[in-house]
């Protein structure tokens, strides 16, 4: 691994090598570093590059913030062989908006535990954590802002004590997060929402042309399916794929880790070899 290239004041890790190029895309929004497990399960097929996006500063963080510095990052190490997106939680959605704003520069998209895009499915994430958490963890989460002032700590340890309810049977306690920037969140989700409430999400996706494939755990508390439907009108191309044991970080799930990686290895290879062949036609 590789780091060092910094478009747009991120770091940028980079991982095995080749001309066929995977960027994965973290959650939080603000927790970066997380997917570097699965960056090296991937490296030995593809050149991976794993952005840490851009923490808060001088500005407010916007959705178009983060598409610009994808936009630097994919212009400057792909020049025009364009990508694979690989994006989890928030960075699937981050991954969508870039495609709709650069079609032309995204090979295919594979989005893992997609977050949400509307209200019901949002209400239905927060009923499912509320039936899972117990009394004791309730007054641990209660006690949090006590017990670690730091809102980037309390961040990242809020994700930790998180995980166990995100999964079925976890390999992990908790997740390696190398950046986390709670204000940074914040600022995200709510440019976020506001696009939502605007009707901009999910209806500039029709402009996606790009495969997309969607690969979801059934125990994730984002309900996948409702997700699914709330794409599938602007995507007609969104194939969705479900694993019932599963949460939602499928490479840390014990029972479902080496089929979903062999599923998105297998289903990236074809989309970069059907978009690939579609291309030397066209040209």
């Amino acid at each position: 691994m590789t780091s060092g290239r910094k478009p747009a004041r991120i770091q940028v890790r980079e991982y095995g090598g080749g001309s066929q190029v995977v960027v994965l895309l973290h959650g939080g929004p603000g927790a970066g570093g997380y997917l570097a497990p699965l960056a090296r399960e991937l490296a030995g097929r593809f050149r991976v590059l794993e952005p840490l996006q851009r923490s808060s500063g001088a500005e407010p963080l916007t959705v178009a913030l983060h598409v610009a510095d994808l936009y630097e990052l994919v212009q400057g190490a792909c020049g025009q062989t364009p990508p694979a997106l690989v994006g989890h939680s928030w960075g699937a959605m981050l991954g969508l908006a870039f495609a709709a704003a650069h079609p032309d520069s995204v090979r295919s998209l594979v989005l893992i535990a997609c977050g949400t895009f509307d209200a019901a499915a949002r209400a239905e994430l927060q009923a499912t954590v509320e039936k899972r958490l117990d009394d004791d963890l309730r007054r641990r989460l209660e006690r949090l802002p006590e017990e670690c002032p730091d809102p980037d700590d309390r961040l990242r340890l809020f994700g930790d004590l998180l995980l166990p309810l995100y999964s079925c049977d976890p390999l992990a306690r908790e997740l390696d997060v190398a950046v986390c920037d709670a204000r940074g969140h914040t600022e995200t989700w709510q440019d976020l929402l506001r696009l939502q409430v605007a009707g901009v999400y999910p209806a500039a996706f029709a402009s996606i042309g790009a495969p997309v494939l969607m690969l979801h755990g059934a125990l994730d508390p984002h309900p996948g399916r409702l997700v699914r439907a709330s794409l599938q009108p602007h995507l007609p191309q969104l194939e969705y794929l479900e694993w019932a044991r599963c949460g939602h970080y499928p490479w840390l799930e014990r029972g479902v880790r080496e089929e979903f990686l062999d599923v998105l290895r297998r289903r990236l290879a074809e989309h970069f070899a059907r978009t690939g062949l579609a291309r030397d036609r066209l040209g």
